[in-house]
């Protein structure tokens, strides 16, 4: 591969708007924009009051997605107007996130296909729409690190690396913290010497990260007494941080990368090698770019965001007790600059090979298979999430039907939190509750003492829903509950974690 094979050429930037067009188109054509909002969408938009009432918001949120749904939000309860908005600014945010590796001097066709491979996963195209932080976050640190592995670094260079860490700390900040720290630790010098730390990339780097903390900082004083503090409180919330057995964890992510969107517990979750097959080819790819890299003597292009991906990707991978396709995004996203590097070296070893006739084709029916099924996962997951968050709505007619009307509060199975904000109830585990809702699970004690009846919601995806409200004589407590007259007693709810 000759040096200006490495050459920046305008063209590329149209390719790249073209891959990004595509995923947008993709995203809105088969998810639906009028799938109702999920679980921790609700929380997001419900800061808003069109989108109200609003929900708890706990320890591990942060305001980053509030602030990107701020536009739309704010003045529209459509949930169609925010998931075409969302679309936009996911395609945009995809865009942004690897045009610095056009001027990092990325060989032809290397940075659309980049973007392309990350596209290409139905989760990617899943959130695309969806008022979420994975995909912010993983265009941030793949900008910034884009920034930081160009070979001239001017000061729009450092001043986008920056900008791009402060937003991904601002959506997510355990996310961003370990990555940065790669990148202050490995900022890339000029071509040909090894990755060093540099004075102006560290200050970049630094500056952007407390830029995107300091909100979380101060909220962490103001609501929990210190960030320590909302630390464990985050860790509680989301049952702890603590070495995991590594083949344990990997096979829980393999196993989530077909569904469900939130493996949690993943036991007995089986490997589907049709969702999961892509993964075998990951480490191949990546070796050979790195190879490549390492032969044009840009050894920082390919090491720097595999250390970063390494980073933000360990956390999940051994230390958290549950799996989520989305989680990796921004570790896929990263290694995406380096696998396209390696398909590239692939398909020149191929066309030098006696057999280029037959690997070419190959590698072709290879990447169709891949995207086929991928977008089979795709239109299969939105459906589920479509049915599945309609069993809101019915458990929401059946309140109604047995007299749960606004002010309201339930309590019961950890979904209370999106079924009391579609009843238009409150979700506390701190005051005597409206109604129960349950799955799959006993009338409490106390409940059945007082009389207290069970009803089947009827005709929903997930089957054995029940609500429990009052015998007609106490119907007054359906309503009493929301002013706070009467404690919850023990045992009686059990609040909804956020995810």
């Amino acid at each position: 591969m000759s040096s200006s094979a490495w050459h920046v050429r305008p063209r590329e930037r149209w390719w790249l708007a073209a891959v990004c067009a595509v995923f947008g188109a993709l995203s809105l054509t088969v998810v639906q924009p009028g799938l109702p909002l999920g679980w921790d969408e609700i929380v997001y938009a419900s800061r808003f009051a069109p989108h109200g009432p609003g929900t708890p918001f706990s320890a591990p949120r942060t305001r980053g997605v509030p602030a990107l749904i701020a536009p739309v939000a704010a003045v529209s309860g459509s949930v169609v107007l925010l998931r075409c908005y969302l679309t936009l600014t996911a395609s945009l945010a995809l865009y942004l996130g690897y045009l610095p590796w056009l001027r990092a001097g990325a060989p032809r066709g290397v940075v659309p296909a980049a973007a392309a491979l990350y596209g290409s996963v139905w989760f990617a195209l899943f959130y695309a729409g969806a008022a979420m932080p994975n995909h912010y976050v993983a265009m941030g640190l793949t900008c910034a690190t884009g920034c930081l592995v160009r070979a001239r670094r001017g000061w729009a260079a450092l001043a986008g690396a920056a900008g791009a860490l402060a937003v991904a700390a601002l959506i997510r900040p355990n996310d961003a913290v370990w990555p940065a720290a790669v990148l202050l630790a490995a900022a890339p010098a000029v071509r040909g010497r090894p990755c060093r730390p540099h004075p102006t990339g560290a200050a970049a780097v630094v500056g952007g990260v407390a830029a995107g903390l300091a909100p979380w900082a101060v909220e962490a004083r103001l609501r929990f007494g210190g960030v320590l503090e909302r630390v464990r409180a985050a860790e509680e919330v989301q049952g702890g941080m603590s070495p995991r057995l590594p083949l344990g964890t990997l096979k829980e992510h393999a196993a989530a990368l077909d569904g469900p969107l939130l493996c949690r517990p993943c036991d007995g979750a089986g490997i589907e090698w049709s969702g999961a097959g892509w993964w075998l080819l990951v480490p191949p790819l990546v070796g050979l770019g790195l190879r490549a890299a390492r032969r044009e003597g840009r050894t920082a292009w390919g090491t720097l965001p595999l250390a970063a991906a390494v980073a933000v990707a360990v956390p999940y991978l051994f230390f958290m007790g549950y799996a989520a396709p989305r989680f990796l995004l921004p570790a896929y996203a990263l290694l995406a600059p380096v696998a396209a590097l390696g398909v590239r070296e692939a398909a020149r070893w191929a066309r030098r090979v006696r057999a280029r006739h037959v690997l070419l084709p190959l590698g072709g029916a290879i990447a169709a298979l891949h995207l086929a099924l991928q977008l089979h996962q795709l239109t299969l997951h939105s459906r589920i999430q479509a049915e599945a968050r309609h069993d809101w709505q019915r458990m929401e007619r059946v309140l109604r039907a047995h007299g749960v009307r606004p002010p309201c509060v339930l309590a019961g199975t950890s979904a209370t939190i999106p079924i009391a904000h579609t009843a238009g109830c409150r979700s506390t585990p701190a005051h005597r509750p409206s109604a129960l809702v349950l799955r799959r699970a006993a009338l409490p004690g106390w409940a059945s003492a007082a009389g207290w009846r069970l009803h089947r919601v009827p005709g929903t995806y997930n089957p054995d829903w029940h609500i429990a409200v009052p015998p007609p004589t106490a119907g007054t407590a359906r309503t009493r509950g929301a002013s706070g007259a009467a404690r919850t007693p023990p045992g009686a709810a059990v609040g909804g974690g956020a995810r």
